[in-house]
């Protein structure tokens, strides 16, 4: 791929001349040959620029000569080719800075970003954990997608979520979301109180940030939460796609009892007697629980079909730990797609360990 570039610098240059050598009068190869430092600018380092644009010069005036064509044309010629090559080069400084400026702008994001959404610790309690995110596109490393892990007097409790919006405002919308959810896992006696807790604050915050609020509304998202003992799992979803079970082979979707509205529009939900309880499954030693935002539920291949995890043998089958999951899941989301993404994928996975932790 190196290679190409200066192949196509040097083909057009070398058709240039021929065409300046051996075309009738009054056409001259001189446009291709000034084409080929605009290429090289635009396409190489600036020493080989340089050079490209050197060779051009001497070899149109070289060509000139040979011609016996008088001193006026051939100055003419060699003004032309000087001044696309100042150009060229100065493209090639341009070109360069916007590099480094783009670099450094996605550097600083990624940076930002990883501040707001660290790792998620390797095991938590009973857990082992794992955790991917997946840009839409590799320019855009900040999204609205986020997920959280966080031990609990309570046991370990999780979210996965969705806030509306793409870059800084994300960012910050991602950073008010996990400060709350940190704050509040601590005290909230069940995952049902906690949901309501940042439903109100999302609320608040919405209202103080006056016509333009960082959220733009609200927040879907799962809230999970683990015994100490490992063995109940326990989950409240706030409109986002429901999370999967793999144990033994199996893949199996959880879908809520009771639907509820996203947090920050007000927990009114579908029971007329006051929130619904969390569902509640058993987490049998192995199994792995699996939470996804809408970039693997809603990815769709070139027929225009959406990801379906279900359907999927390679996610039918036993896992080792959770960042083989993590693995797989991102792969098949990969393939499915063709490499094209439309959102941001972000994916955590928990698995029950064999042994319980040792008692400190």
């Amino acid at each position: 791929m190196v290679k190409v570039p200066w192949m196509l610098a040097a083909l057009v240059l070398v058709v240039g001349l021929l065409l300046d050598r051996f075309a009738p009068q009054p056409y001259t190869g001189l446009p291709l040959v000034a084409a080929a430092p605009l290429i090289a600018g635009a396409t190489l380092s600036f020493r080989s620029a340089l050079a490209v644009v050197c060779v051009t010069c001497v070899v149109s005036v070289l060509v000139d000569l040979e011609r016996g064509r008088p001193a006026t044309p051939l100055v003419v010629d060699l003004a032309v080719v000087s001044v696309i090559g100042v150009l060229a080069l100065t493209i090639n400084r341009l070109i360069a800075r916007q590099g480094r400026d783009l670099a450094l702008a996605r550097d600083v994001a990624e940076g930002v970003q990883r501040a707001v959404l660290p790792e998620p610790p390797r095991m938590v309690g009973p857990l082992a954990v794992a955790a991917g995110y997946t840009a839409a596109q590799a320019e855009a490393r900040i999204g609205g997608d986020f997920f959280a892990v966080q031990e609990t007097p309570f046991g370990v409790r999780m979210i996965i979520g969705d806030v509306r919006g793409k870059g800084i405002a994300a960012v910050a919308a991602v950073s008010i979301a996990i400060g709350i959810f940190r704050h509040e896992a601590e005290s909230a006696p069940t995952l049902v109180t906690l949901g309501q807790r940042m439903d109100e604050a999302v609320n608040k915050d919405t209202a103080r940030s006056g016509p333009v609020p960082a959220m733009e509304g609200f927040i879907t998202a799962v809230l999970a939460e683990v015994s100490p003992d490992g063995e109940t799992l326990s989950l409240v979803n706030h409109g986002h796609p429901p999370p999967y079970l793999i144990h033994d082979g199996q893949l199996v979707r959880l879908d809520p009892a009771v639907p509820q509205l996203p947090l920050g529009l007000g927990l009114g939900d579908l029971t007329p007697d006051g929130p619904a309880p969390a569902d509640v499954v058993r987490l049998p030693p192995g199994a792995s629980l699996l939470l996804v935002t809408d970039g693997v539920t809603e990815a769709r291949d070139r027929r225009g079909t959406f990801y379906d995890p279900l359907a999927s043998e390679r996610m039918r089958r036993q896992f080792s730990d959770p960042d083989a999951v993590v693995d797989a899941l991102t792969e098949d989301v990969g393939r499915w797609t063709e490499g094209k993404r439309d959102d941001d994928m972000a994916i955590l996975v928990v698995t029950r360990r064999h042994r319980p932790p040792p008692i400190a």
